[in-house]
């Protein structure tokens, strides 16, 4: 939906004998140059916005994907150190018990 009327050839042609009538054919030219300069600042001014906005929802992107990626890292340290201590047990499992049967005292029926 466009914010500017779209205008037809009838509308145009109706407006252009009216700007030659209200301003005069000495003046129209330099109201035409004064017209169209006026229209590329607003266009440049629209443009301006948009890439200005268009910059704020890539930083607010940008941001959002370093929050999910400090999450991701800090889950890793989590998976890192769950790891280290699950080999941890895993050693200590696989080393065998010192004997201690010679310090027991035995008993008399043995």
């Amino acid at each position: 939906m466009s914010l500017v009327p779209q205008l037809g050839m009838v509308e145009l042609f109706v407006l252009a004998i009216l700007a030659l009538i209200v301003v005069g054919p000495k003046d129209l030219p330099r109201l035409m140059r004064t017209v169209g300069q006026t229209v590329n600042r607003v266009r440049k001014m629209a443009e301006d916005f948009k890439s200005g906005f268009d910059e704020m929802a890539r930083e607010a992107e940008v941001e959002e994907m370093r929050r999910e990626i400090e999450a991701l890292k800090k889950e890793t340290v989590d998976d890192t150190t769950l790891i280290k201590e699950l080999r941890e047990t895993s050693q200590a499992m696989e080393n065998p018990v010192p004997s201690t049967g010679d310090r027991l005292p035995r008993s008399e029926g043995a």
